[in-house]
């Protein structure tokens, strides 16, 4: 039934119906013709003015650009011709020399503290140690052999030589690095 002709209006016999459309279809078909009905659409494009076309503004800025770039060249030319014909001589040196208007005070300032760190320098050496290594050394060694003494068993001769070089290792860097914790302990320890 969907394959069947479907006429727009009611009809007794619907083949007869088919064929008179058909028929109706192909008669105004042949009226308009393929010849006489030509397609009326403009699909040219829009019409472009000179105005707009040519821009003065832009071609006068261009040549502006233009009589720059051509002055430019030129002088670039004649800069160039002037160094082929002077045989390549160039004056390239900068005799100025830089001066300065505090040097006088900035050497003696320096100098100055030239002679304060030397000042301190020579303070700093001949000053002694206020540290009591070697009797620190010997109470160390006073300790140790009154732990020896009370142990079970006795240390090796290995390990109580390793343990007097770490002793004498340690004590040194204890001397130099740390005086303020030897001042705090002194001042602790001292007998009052």
């Amino acid at each position: 039934m969907h394959r069947s002709y479907h006429p727009l209006q009611p009809v007794t016999n619907r083949y007869l119906k088919q064929q008179w459309d058909q028929k109706n279809y192909e008669n105004h078909r042949w009226k308009v013709g393929e010849n006489t009905a030509l397609p009326a659409v403009d699909t040219k494009g829009c019409r472009t003015y000179t105005h707009v076309m040519l821009k003065p503004k832009k071609l006068q800025l261009q040549e502006e650009r233009m009589s720059v770039i051509d002055r430019d060249n030129r002088l670039l030319a004649s800069k160039l011709a002037s160094i082929v014909h002077s045989k390549g001589l160039v004056d390239h040196r900068n005799q100025y020399q830089p001066r300065s208007l505090n040097a006088q005070k900035r050497n003696h300032e320096l100098l100055l503290i030239g002679q304060q760190n030397h000042g301190i320098y020579q303070r700093i050496t001949a000053r002694q140690s206020e540290y009591r290594r070697r009797v620190w050394l010997n109470e160390w060694e006073k300790s140790e052999r009154r732990l020896d003494n009370i142990s079970r068993f006795p240390k090796r001769l290995e390990e109580k030589h390793v343990s007097l070089t770490l002793k004498l290792q340690y004590i040194s860097l204890f001397c130099v690095f740390w005086p303020k914790i030897h001042n705090h302990f002194s001042a602790l320890f001292s007998p009052v």
